[in-house]
């Protein structure tokens, strides 16, 4: 049974991380627990960056973006020696488990200090929503509305000036803010890592939608793909149209977190805690079919998360 617990956020930084960093905390003190809060994430534990956690401590930072923790890559956690040095800090603090808010990296290193005998426990907090053992990561509806919000004022411009405008979102390597927002905002045209792409359908159908009197246009482009400048110029020079490109860059992952955020953070979070309470370790915490659950931590590195094929085929049929 754990009696101290520690949390930290490792990676970057998603709106609802402070909501699943209070949660935490709130479950473990009302349980009988100490919580200490690990700043900068396994590079703050290694270099003993500690600081002692109470309700207080986490009053006022459910609406807040980023992390109060801070977070920091950690190269030498990747090491065996990184993660032994790890173990040893834990075992120094007297810590009994650990709660791990980030992505697929920080849960690698989750599982490596969980073999080491401290038991950890991921929780999915990313806005590219690419972890593949969750339908829901912590900070992805926060960064579809603000990305939608950011294109609504752009589509004004467009619009007032007969753009085509190429948008490029996050997401890193997967398309899941993409096509969601396409959809959310009406894009001609989204262009994701998952699926091949085809310039010249694209600007067949920009002018296309000229002929029955459109005259602005966007066009929205995962980080993943790249390209973003080419693309944008070859829709230039193939439709005539006068053709922006902006990089809307890390303003999608600030923020105040939506309820959705706010509300799956804390359920995860105490998730969490539940199980740390019982002595478990070694899983990660996700959404299926809606309600919380938790999987082994290696499983949930071997899943494939399947493309939004469905929604991505109404896009299309959408979009003209």
């Amino acid at each position: 049974m754990a009696k101290k617990i520690g949390v930290l956020t490792s990676g970057g930084d998603a709106p609802g991380m402070n909501a699943a960093v209070r949660a935490v905390c709130r479950t473990a003190l009302q349980r009988g627990m100490e919580v200490v809060g690990i700043e900068r994430g396994y590079n703050g534990l290694l270099n003993g960056e500690i600081v002692e956690m109470n309700a207080r401590t986490v009053s006022g930072i459910i609406q807040r973006g980023g992390t109060c923790l801070y977070t920091a890559r950690c190269p030498e956690f990747k090491t065996k020696e990184g993660v032994a040095k790890g173990a040893e800090k834990c075992r120094e603090i007297g810590l009994d488990g650990i709660v791990v808010i980030g992505g697929d990296g920080s849960f690698r290193g989750a599982a490596d200090l969980s073999s080491m005998g401290i038991p950890c426990i991921g929780l999915p907090g990313t806005i590219d929503n690419d972890i593949s053992c969750t339908e829901y990561t912590i900070g992805y509806d926060t960064a579809m509305n603000t990305a939608m919000e950011m294109i609504d004022k752009i589509k004004d411009t467009a619009q007032s000036h007969d753009r085509c405008s190429v948008v490029e979102v996050m997401g890193r390597n997967a398309g899941y803010i993409a096509v969601n927002v396409g959809v959310a905002v009406g894009a001609e045209a989204v262009i994701t890592p998952e699926k091949d792409y085809d310039l010249d359908a694209i600007c067949t159908k920009i002018q296309n939608t000229m002929k029955s009197g459109k005259n602005h246009f966007v066009v929205v482009v995962a980080e993943g793909v790249g390209k973003t400048d080419e693309i944008t110029k070859i829709i230039s020079e193939k439709t005539g149209v006068e053709t922006r490109a902006t990089i809307l860059g890390h303003v999608q992952r600030g923020g105040s977190p939506t309820v959705r955020d706010r509300v799956v953070a804390t359920q995860m979070g105490h998730h969490a805690v539940e199980l740390l309470e019982k002595g478990i370790g070694n899983r990660v915490v996700g959404m299926k079919d809606n309600h919380v659950y938790d999987v082994d931590i290696q499983e949930a590195l071997s899943m494939k998360k399947p493309f939004e094929e469905e929604l991505y085929g109404i896009l299309n049929e959408t979009a003209f």
